[in-house]
């Protein structure tokens, strides 16, 4: 369980959120009833409706406790204190390193559960708006910097990046084999000086 799981603040609500990844990554969205999930936890569905609007809700807290938001985690530890591209280097190298694991496995069926249900398709498109904030800004200060051409518009970089990132989503769901870190990560960084402005791009 995540860190994001455990903060104790409510812990009928983190069981709740832990029951449902349980029943959704066991019967998919669809399948999975408010009712089950909250046998799951202990409780009766007052437990839920109390705390949740409903299934939608349930499902995005639940990817929430089990994902998260590499960029803010790499500043919260202070770890790159140089270039911004350094930052986007190193998370698209976690691309082939990182395992499928229930976080993945949950964003994957909230994308398919989108496709038939509204409010499952507008609170992903929130979540994703949401991450998307911190990566916008990396952008628009490698812009300020010269580390990225300054006409290049920053949501087309943000949405290709996103692109790329759930493409590995659908590899992990089936299992195909990924390619090797040390080529991937030449191309990452070539990607990255790719977009750098030639006058002040830095050299390899």
């Amino acid at each position: 369980m995540s860190d994001a799981a455990a903060t104790g603040a409510d812990p009928t609500r983190d069981r709740l959120i832990e029951a449902a990844a349980t029943v959704f990554a066991e019967k998919g969205y669809d399948g999975a009833g408010v009712q089950e999930i909250a046998r799951r936890a202990g409780f009766t569905t007052g437990a839920i409706y109390g705390r949740f609007r409903g299934k939608a809700e349930l499902l995005l807290a639940a990817i929430e406790a089990h994902t998260t938001n590499e960029l803010e985690q790499l500043f919260a530890d202070h770890r790159f204190e140089g270039r911004v591209t350094d930052i986007l280097t190193t998370v698209g190298s976690h691309l082939v390193t990182d395992p499928f694991d229930d976080g993945q496995a949950l964003l994957l069926e909230a994308f398919v559960a989108a496709r038939r249900d509204p409010e499952v398709a507008e609170l992903m498109r929130q979540l994703i708006r949401q991450r998307g904030e911190t990566f916008a800004a990396l952008v628009e200060d490698a812009k300020a910097s010269g580390l990225v051409v300054a006409d290049l518009e920053t949501e087309a970089v943000v949405r290709f990046c996103h692109a790329v990132g759930f493409g590995f989503l659908l590899f992990g769901a089936i299992d195909l084999e990924q390619p090797a870190a040390g080529p991937w990560e030449q191309l990452i960084a070539q990607l990255v000086r790719a977009l750098g402005d030639p006058v002040t791009r830095p050299e390899p």
